[in-house]
Parts: structure tokens; sequence; C-alpha cells
């Protein structure tokens, strides 16, 4: 997982129309983004609005009427902070530096502020990468609660086919915590590191030549076991994958399908959302979702809301509240740069252990920050340069613990 440096920052990064990604009748073809180059700068300014043109999907389907916000906009964009690298700018030179495509701030019942950049519409959807493990992870607290799983028990006995490989003893609950024992090289974009064997599987890659396809399973069932289950936190892309799969065998039903029926449809959602599929139709559970900005909100809203949308019990609270407290001492470097009391739980992220706030964040800078003390939520889509960048993950922590310290100042009403 080697992270970029903290790159100079841009004038304004360009949208990709300016950069003409995609532009003319047929485009030209230096400007068609490839299975190689699709995620990449400056492809992914297009793509990641666009991965439907991409790839093969399986619809997430909302239902019911929509669920309006109460807004109370502000001007939140001349907001100054400190940032990352130690120099004062405002909240919108921070997004602009950190290429964000959308953003959104939701504080004690109302919008506060909504912004699109690059071209991105409120209708637009977005690739979340690894946000989709939270979302996956939180399915996975609706399906224990009505008795379909056993966190307790080895994958083994939930799904056969896993006592060929390392997760044959390991139980959901390890897996869930990112804490299993099995060996999986996460090495964006290296040759033949297990991430990129998954992105092959999942379409997101060309194969080598010669070679098979693999399927998302195929390549899971190749995983070994490389020390005991439970010990520290591992950040592993595949374990969301594994715990997909559970669900699937559980509850009888593709991810896709139950993911509509126990949340999304219940959210008052403005569109369907969608995964990204492999060739046997099996959703990349770890990093394949897409969705609006405003419908992300409403997700990160509910869990705000200990699992509630109005009157409705989507996720039971007792789960919200598993996810936000998570063991430190299991969780250090390098996961715990700019969280020094950072853990990890139920594939939540967890800012700061004592505070209980919770993050969904993915490569490239997705980002959903949810604040319980101070009812303070923030979402930040974003298409970074590169997959990992140090410095821009610490900019975007600064800057919505800067915007949640400033709606809630202390003492304040």
């Amino acid at each position: 997982m080697a992270s970029s440096p903290h790159p100079a920052a841009a004038e304004r990064p360009r949208t990709a129309r300016e950069m003409g990604i995609m532009q003319g009748f047929p485009p030209p073809p230096e400007k068609r983004p490839t299975l190689e180059n699709w995620d990449l700068p400056p492809f992914n300014r297009w793509s990641f609005q666009n991965v439907r043109k991409l790839f093969p999907t399986a619809d997430v389907r909302r239902a019911g009427p929509v669920l309006p916000f109460e807004e109370d906009l502000q001007e939140l964009s001349r907001l100054p902070y400190l940032g990352a690298d130690g120099v004062r700018r405002s909240v919108a030179e921070g997004l602009r530096r950190t290429y964000a495509d959308g953003f959104l701030v939701h504080h004690r019942g109302a919008l506060k502020a909504e912004t699109y950049f690059n071209d991105m519409k409120r209708h637009s959807p977005h690739l979340s990468q690894s946000v989709a493990k939270s979302v996956v992870g939180t399915l996975a607290g609706v399906l224990a609660s009505e008795g379909r799983l056993d966190l307790e028990a080895p994958l083994g006995d939930l799904i056969p086919e896993l006592r060929q490989c390392g997760y044959a003893t390991a139980t959901l609950d390890q897996v869930l915590d990112m804490r299993s024992g099995v060996r999986f090289i996460e090495d964006y974009g290296a040759p033949h590191s297990d991430m990129t064997r998954i992105d092959i599987a999942s379409g997101w890659r060309p194969p080598r030549p010669g070679e098979a396809v693999p399927t998302i399973r195929d390549v899971i069932l190749t995983l070994p076991q490389e020390r005991p289950h439970g010990g520290d936190f591992r950040y592993r892309s595949i374990e969301t994958d594994v715990i997909a799969w559970a669900l699937e065998r559980a509850a009888g039903a593709p991810l896709a399908e139950l993911l509509s029926e126990r949340i999304w449809s219940r959210l008052g959602a403005e569109r369907d959302a969608f995964f990204t599929v492999d060739a046997a139709g099996t959703a990349l559970a770890d990093g394949g979702f897409n969705a609006t900005l405003r419908d992300y909100a409403r997700f990160g809203l509910m869990m705000l809301r200990g699992g509630r949308v109005g009157a409705d019990q989507v996720v039971p609270e007792a789960w919200v509240t598993r996810c936000r407290q998570g063991d430190p001492s299991r969780f250090g470097p390098p996961f715990d740069s700019g969280t020094p009391e950072g853990a990890y739980r139920g594939q939540w992220w967890i800012m700061d252990h004592r505070r209980g706030d919770i993050m969904a964040r993915g490569v490239f800078g997705q980002l959903i920050y949810l604040d319980f003390e101070t009812d303070f939520m923030a979402v930040i889509l974003s298409t970074w340069p590169d997959y990992l960048i140090e410095g821009f993950k610490l900019e975007s922590f600064a800057l919505v613990r800067a915007l949640r310290d400033a709606l809630s100042p202390p003492g304040g009403v």
C-alpha cells in the first residue's frame, strides 16, 4: 500500500472536458480510457463518473418517495483551516487542490453545503472505491440481526468451498474487522500482486497474454493462511469480497439484490446505485459500488441516526454502536497515520476510538465522515492523481475536522 508523497498544489485541476477526455464524435483514440489506464490520470477524471460506460454492472434498486433534505446552506467555502502541510487555506482551496468532484456537509438536521466540480452533477453516479466496504459491512449487520449469519462460525462451515484455502477457520467477525490471518498483497498496480489479480478477475484490468481470466471467487480460493486468525488489523480488500460471498450464501440472493432490499430501497434514495460485476456476475464488493453524492449522504445520515430513516430502523442501532467501538491496540502503523487514536471495526474506519467518529474511505479520495457527538457528516468524492496520496488524505482529515469544529464550537448552541 505504498503512498505517493504530497504533490504540489495545482492552480486548479483541469476537468475531463477541458482535457478533451471522451470529447468528440468519436473521441480521438488517445483521449479514450482503456483497461490499462481508466482509473489513472487524466482518465479517471472522466471514468469515475462514467463507470457504466466501461464495465458490466448490477443495479441496486431504490424504491419509494425520495427523502428530501432540509436545507440551510451556508458559505463554508471561505472557512479557513490549517492544512496538513501547515499552510492556512480555505475550504475551497483545500477541495480544489485535492481534486474533489463532489462535496457535501450535513449538520444538525440540515444540508449546509453541496458543491460539484469537474462537471459532476447532482444526478451523476460516482465510483466509491473502498467506501463500498463500509456499505457491505453494514449489510452484514442487518443479516446478522436477522439470524442468518453466525459471526463466530468458521467460514468453512458457512461456505464449504473455503475449506480449501486460508479462510477455512477464520470467522466472519474476524474478517469484518480485517483481522484474519490470510495472506493478501494489497499493492495497487503491481503486476503480480493479489490486488492486481482481483482487478483482472473483476474486469478492471486486462489479463496477461495467454492467461485465463479467473473470477473474484477463484482468486479467493488460492489465498493461503500466513498467521493465526484474530491478530492485528491488516488492510486487505479481499476480506470484503469474502463477506459478500457469506451474505449471498446465507440469504440465497445476489449482493446487489440484498443491498437493495435491506438498505438502499429504504433510504429515500434519488437513484438506483450499482456494482460492477465479473464474468460470473459476482459484484466487486470491495470497491465497485457507485451512487450519487446525495445518496451517499443519505446512507451516511442513516448511520448517523443510529441506523434509522424516520421511524424505520434500517440497520440495528447496536450494529452502528459496534462499528464505533474498535480496539486501538490492534491498529498501528502505517494505518494510524493521521489517526493515532484510530481503529477499525465492521468495515468502518474509526478516526478516534474515544470519540467514536467513523469514516468510510476509498482510494483516490472517497470519504464519508460521521461525527455523532456534533451530528455532523461530510462527504467528499474525488479523483486524486494516484491511488494513495498521504498528504491529500491528511488534508481531507484536517478539512472535515475543521468544518465540524467550526459548526459546533465548544460551548456553542
